[in-house]
Parts: structure tokens; sequence; C-alpha cells
């Protein structure tokens, strides 16, 4: 019976999630003799032709071409997972969305009429069925491996949708906003990153996503608290997740 074959891909991205692959190095070798690499152009230019069992996204959809593209790889995908921050909610790329595209295309370059881009960057999730998303700016590689491995094996993958304070209890991190009123995102973060931020004794900047159970609203009075006015908290907000948190205030 020949290996499942697995293909990674790219769109508007920073290529940090590909890296937590590669970065996986005794275990991406472990894994290299269960699976067939098929496609994944930052290891290798042995590209083979699709259809692929399973299928890794990075990048947010930010052009025309990425539309069409993203259309063809589900086509040829059996599972199609996305991983990072970009793919799942749109990246930091997605400020955009908040502003006139045409102004920075027109500011930046000498030529924007050679500029073909979207006025928005979205996740891939908003043009093409997604079996399953991996957060994180960039991803954990251990939740990556996990996600691999369950659906190599044709189960669901075991990855946590509580929030970052969860970790902080298991670190035995002590509260930063409640021991030293810094504002932290922690409570409304989903869980993977190991609450490394809390451990260090600054906020929790949201590098997740919002988590299943985030209440953003009743946040921002503890934000507003701890210090931070309209402008702060917005900034706050508006880092690698900015779309997907202002989806969970403005739903």
């Amino acid at each position: 019976m020949p290996a499942p074959t697995l293909a990674v891909f790219k769109l508007a991205s920073c290529d940090g999630c590909q890296l937590t692959l590669l970065d996986c190095e005794d275990e991406l070798l472990a894994l290299a003799g269960q699976v067939e690499i098929a496609h994944f152009l930052e290891a290798s230019s042995d590209v083979r032709p699709g259809p692929y069992d399973l299928t890794l996204v990075e990048g947010s959809v930010t052009t025309p071409a990425d539309t069409e593209r993203i259309r063809e790889i589900r086509a040829q995908s059996r599972f199609l997972v996305t991983i990072g921050a970009c793919a799942t909610a749109g990246g930091i790329q997605a400020l955009r969305n908040f502003t006139d595209v045409q102004e920075f295309t027109r500011t930046v370059y000498a030529r924007p009429d050679y500029i073909d881009t979207l006025a928005t960057s979205t996740p891939v999730s908003a043009h093409v069925n997604v079996d399953f998303e991996l957060r994180g700016c960039p991803i954990d590689r251990g939740q990556l491996l996990e996600v691999i491995t369950a659906f190599l094996a044709g189960r669901k993958p075991d990855v946590p949708n509580h929030s970052v304070c969860f970790e902080c209890k298991r670190r035995g991190t002590v509260c930063v906003t409640v021991a030293h009123g810094t504002p932290c995102l922690g409570p409304v973060t989903h869980a993977g990153c190991g609450a490394i931020c809390p451990a260090y004794g600054r906020g929790c900047y949201g590098c997740f996503g919002p988590s299943g159970s985030a209440n953003l609203p009743a946040l921002i009075p503890l934000l507003r608290r701890d210090g931070m006015d309209d402008r702060d908290t917005e900034r706050f907000l508006h880092t690698f997740n900015a779309a997907a948190f202002d989806k969970e205030l403005n739903p």
C-alpha cells in the first residue's frame, strides 16, 4: 500500500509556519518515513502532482491569483489544514481591512497600477472548506506534529480550544494582570504557545487568536482599568489576528 502523500503550500505569509515544520528535525525524519512528501518547496524542489492525502496551507488570500490557487489546492486535497495566523485569520496583513488599500499602494509603489491586490486579506476558510485550523504566529511544533499524526491515523487532532490562562495555571505562573496590573489578552486567546509571555512577566498579545470561549467585550473594561485608552486598546488588538479579534467585538 503506497504511503499517504503530504503537500505544503504557501500564500501571502512570511514562511515562519513552514519553518516550524522544518525545525521539527528528528521528528520530521521519522515523519518522512511514514509519508510521501509530494510538494514542499521550502524543503525540496522535487514536486509531484496531486491529489494529496493531507495538505497544509500557510498564508492568507490577498490577491485574485490567491483566490484561484486555493480553489485548485482544495480540489487536489483529501484533507486541507490551514496553519498559522495568516491562513486562519488573515494575518497581520489584514490590517488593510480597516483602511483603504489603494492609499497604501499609492504611497508605497512608484507604479501602483502594477499591483494586483484585493482590498482585504482573508483566511483560507473564507474561500474553501477547511478540515482543521491550526493557529499561532508561528504555530507550535508539538501541535503541528499532533495534527499531522492525527490525520494520518484517521482521528481528530487533540488540540485544546481553551485560553492561555489555562497554560499559565499549569506552569504555575502568577497572573500578570492580577499581580501587576499588566494588560493581557490571555483570557481571550487560544492556548498553544505554553504561555511564554506571561512566564516572562509580560502580557499575552494574542498571537494564537481568539479562544473558543473568548468574551472580548468583557475584557475591554479590564484593559481600560490597567491604563489603556481607546487607541492603546485598538493597537493591542490589531496585530497578528486583527480581523479575528475584530470579529469577536463586532460579530
